[in-house]
């Protein structure tokens, strides 16, 4: 399974009342370093013919971010199942760890916007070989 970093920037707005990021922008970042590995991974035919949309996140915050810190999202995909992908991400600031977060989404058709399978041959662009 290949990794991909994403790097997250925070912004004044993603502060909250208790001076560090709020625990709803981290969603965002997921969101964004998800598609960031896709884009990055699939082939451009399969970007364009596709959409993700979160089915759930599961999510466990281990330390606070702050407005200036270095925040890093490693994104690893676990598996493929028809029209399913499960993420794992782990969202750092140097070696501490964040948030962990568990993932699944589902593969949309751009025109139709229904559930489209994942084709093997592009799933396998997320999974090198050894």
């Amino acid at each position: 399974m290949a990794e991909h970093s994403f790097r997250i920037g925070i912004d004044p707005a993603d502060i909250d009342f208790m001076g560090h990021v709020n625990n709803a922008v981290y969603l965002k970042w997921v969101q964004d370093a998800v598609v960031s590995h896709w884009q990055k991974l699939a082939p451009a035919e399969a970007v364009a013919k596709h959409l993700w949309v979160a089915l759930k996140h599961e999510i466990t915050y281990r330390k606070p971010a702050f407005l200036d810190d270095e925040v890093i999202a490693s994104v690893v995909l676990e598996k493929v199942q028809g029209a399913r992908a499960f993420y794992e991400t782990l969202i750092k600031r140097g070696e501490d760890v964040l948030a962990e977060v568990k993932s699944s989404w589902c593969c949309l058709d751009a025109e139709t916007l229904r559930p489209s399978r994942i084709a093997s041959d592009i799933a396998e662009h997320f999974f090198p070989k050894p």
